[in-house]
């Protein structure tokens, strides 16, 4: 895609308390016909204000339900989001989040004065990260966590955050797409990673809104919202209502293994086993990765790739730079087929590799 996300991460320049912006828009109701019985064109006209009221009331259902378990992090000088995990003081929220900042401010929905927490683990490669809590306070509410294979384009999503320094704020809008891969800037305290099977939504995502929740109308969190598309042409500012969620599959993956090991073991992310480098033609074009090096007795060592090689194709896809290697690996699992054309001293061969584990 050409939009480049970028993390919405902030950096903090508002006081610490804001007031917190809800705005619901309301249905705008039709227009009777000219002619007709009146009994039905005034049926016709109550019918709107009483969808608009069912839907506010949902709204205010979902947010209530939900946004006591959106906290507000200040790791050193920048500000982002998470969500509360269990009871014992967990939140989730994103590695670019946390950056290299070990301990940080929290303030929960059940008091004004920000909490401690210590950075328990980040796994940077799927840009999520645990902190916890030093000390628990009374009523803390873990969110509940839906189901990413019942996500759906078209279904009303509410993304809760603090963007902008703006605590538990609220935006709305749609799924519009899932299954996206995209790759992070590395500008801003980015991690740089590729991620794989995202849910694209039209619901605001601001700097401050990373590491918030994404929530369906189920009062369930279905994504972490960690990427806003920015537009090349107009010189990188942020393209509005394009944003990026990492599905709640994910973040349970990475989140009970950090909470239960200090560290992910099994990320289910694909690997080659290799360093590499975009390498550039004649033309200052991406023509390839460039094998720098390959890990003893990994997955392409043991295909027979070297360090001089080129990679130029995975299975079905044309290899030009480090990400759309990176893209490419996304969509795969470990233990994995694929097949990888390679280029050694002018002469192009293809190779079986089977994947490894990140």
């Amino acid at each position: 895609m050409d939009a480049s996300p970028r993390p919405a991460r902030r950096t903090l320049r508002l006081p610490a308390t804001a007031t917190a912006v809800l705005c619901v828009a309301a249905l705008a109701a039709g227009c009777s016909p000219a002619s007709g019985p009146e009994p039905r064109s005034s049926t016709r006209a109550a019918a709107a204000p009483v969808a608009t009221s069912e839907l506010e009331d949902g709204y205010r259902e979902v947010i209530a339900n939900v946004l006591p378990s959106v906290v507000q992090i200040e790791a050193g000088e920048s500000l982002g989001s998470g969500i509360v995990y269990d009871d014992k003081g967990h939140i989730v929220t994103n590695a670019h989040v946390v950056g290299r900042t070990e301990r940080f401010n929290v303030t929960v929905a059940t008091g004004e004065q920000p909490l401690t927490a210590t950075l328990v683990s980040a796994f940077p490669e799927q840009d999520l990260a645990v902190v916890k809590l030093d000390d628990v306070p009374p009523g803390l509410r873990a969110a509940r966590f839906g189901d990413s294979s019942e996500v759906a384009v078209g279904q009303i999503v509410l993304a809760m955050g603090s963007p902008l320094g703006l605590s538990s704020s609220v935006t709305q809008g749609i799924v519009s797409a899932v299954g996206r891969t995209v790759s992070a800037s590395r500008e801003g305290g980015g991690t740089g990673a590729t991620i794989g099977n995202m849910v694209q939504t039209s619901a605001a995502i601001n700097p401050g809104n990373s590491g918030g929740a994404l929530v369906n109308l189920s009062s369930e969190v279905i994504g972490i919202p960690t990427l806003a598309a920015s537009d090349p042409g107009l010189e990188g500012s942020t393209a509005p209502g394009i944003g990026f969620a990492i599905p709640v599959s994910m973040v349970r993956t990475v989140a009970d293994q950090i909470i239960k090991y200090g560290e992910v073991r099994d990320s289910g992310r694909a690997a080659l086993g290799i360093t590499g480098r975009t390498l550039l033609d004649d033309d200052y074009r991406p023509s390839g990765v460039a094998v720098v090096s390959v890990a003893a007795d990994g997955p392409a060592a043991k295909a027979g790739i070297r360090a001089g090689d080129i990679i130029t194709k995975l299975d079905d896809a044309e290899i030009a730079t480090m990400t759309s290697l990176a893209e490419a690996l996304a969509s795969k699992r470990p233990g994995e087929e694929v097949s990888v054309t390679v280029e050694r001293g002018g002469r192009e061969r293809t190779v079986t590799v089977t994947l490894g584990e990140i």
